[in-house]
């Protein structure tokens, strides 16, 4: 069991969005704690509140109600401005689509989180993109660019850019999702062996398979948290999956 403070703690959060006179509460009451060094699995039908879930962990957008604290910060009243600087220092995204620049190559798509950090200079930005690439075993299409790559290398590139910044918490919404069934399984080690390195980890998934490498699972229905489980660590491995895809 994961002892290590809280780095989130979400209280009462609520979700509300108003479309033709009509009010679609998105969340409702939603309770949540994760712990710093914590994978945690989330999943739920279509429209349960997921996506919604995780642009508010990720500061894209702000509750209508409650409290959301970051590693004890306040966050969930701050301004577009300042939920931008904290979201670029504090936090890393792994798309379903990559999301990667079509005009920029490998490295320079990975560098873009420490573009905004004036004080980290060109020579410790090259530094950290070459680690970050090397981690993901993609030093060597550094200076290619996405169009020339397979589904499963952009995801890869893209679980790079979101640890070059070396960020507290990494969100990564159904990341294998366009993948097929090899690549999705090789992109799941690499984000199992992320979380062994200490990183703190979410992740949105339709397929139990890869919620069951995370240690902790909730899922969402109509909003709120209806199961809260930690998951058996004698779950199979993904390591065993993906080499049994190869």
């Amino acid at each position: 069991m994961n002892s290590s403070p809280a780095l989130i703690s979400l209280h009462g959060i609520q979700k509300s969005f108003l479309t033709d006179e009509l009010e679609t509460r998105a969340l409702d009451d939603v309770h949540l704690q994760i712990r710093s060094g914590e994978f945690l699995a989330v999943s739920g039908p279509s429209g349960c509140g997921k996506s919604s879930l995780l642009a508010i962990l990720g500061l894209l957008d702000s509750p209508s109600a409650g409290s959301y604290e970051l590693a004890g910060q306040r966050v969930d009243a701050l301004d577009s401005r300042a939920r931008a600087v904290l979201r670029n220092r504090q936090i890393g995204f792994v798309f379903q689509a990559f999301n990667l620049i079509s005009d920029l190559s490998v490295e320079d798509n990975v560098a873009l989180p420490l573009t905004y950090r004036r004080e980290v200079d060109r020579a410790e930005r090259k530094a950290r993109v070459a680690e970050v690439l090397a981690q993901v075993d993609m030093g060597h299409r550094a200076r290619h660019y996405p169009a020339q790559l397979s589904g499963g290398q952009q995801q890869r590139v893209a679980i790079a850019r979101a640890l070059v910044g070396k960020p507290s918490l990494i969100l990564a919404d159904e990341p294998t999702g366009n993948l097929d069934s090899r690549n999705a399984d090789l992109v799941m080690q690499l984000l199992s062996d992320v979380h062994a390195g200490g990183a703190t980890l979410c992740m949105v998934t339709h397929d139990p398979r890869y919620a069951a490498a995370a240690q902790r699972s909730i899922a969402l229905f109509d909003g709120r948290v209806v199961a809260d489980m930690p998951i058996a660590p004698a779950s199979p491995s993904v390591r065993a999956a993906a080499e049994v895809a190869l």
